[in-house]
């Protein structure tokens, strides 16, 4: 499977794990260095595939929401690690195909 078919086949199943998950309370949004590192490291301890168990995993770990957050509406789009042309996040404890109008709790203007 070539690259970009690999990435929509995956963002397939992560849009399928959002709805799945519905629409819980995304935890809290790290506000220190140290809270992003527990994150950083919670990401770091999920398997390094593309399971359903893990990719789970790491959407809940990151908060990751098929839609726009808070009053600022903030989402993928306007992140440092969202790489435009690919739809993609770049945080390379997450790496996942995303989409513009997503956001997790890592997100960074």
């Amino acid at each position: 499977m070539s690259p970009p078919d690999r990435a929509s086949a995956l963002r397939a199943v992560i849009e399928d794990l959002l709805r799945e998950a519905g629409d819980p309370p995304p935890p809290p949004v790290p506000t220190s260095d140290a809270e992003v590192a527990d994150v950083l490291r919670a990401l770091r301890a999920v398997p390094d595939d593309e399971s359903r168990p893990a990719l789970r995993d790491k959407i809940a770990i990151a908060g990751l929401r098929g839609h726009p957050n808070g009053g600022e509406q903030q989402r993928c789009m306007e992140c440092l690690y969202f790489v435009v042309h690919r739809r993609w996040c770049e945080l390379p404890e997450l790496a996942l195909p995303v989409e513009p109008d997503w956001w997790c709790g890592l997100w960074r203007g």
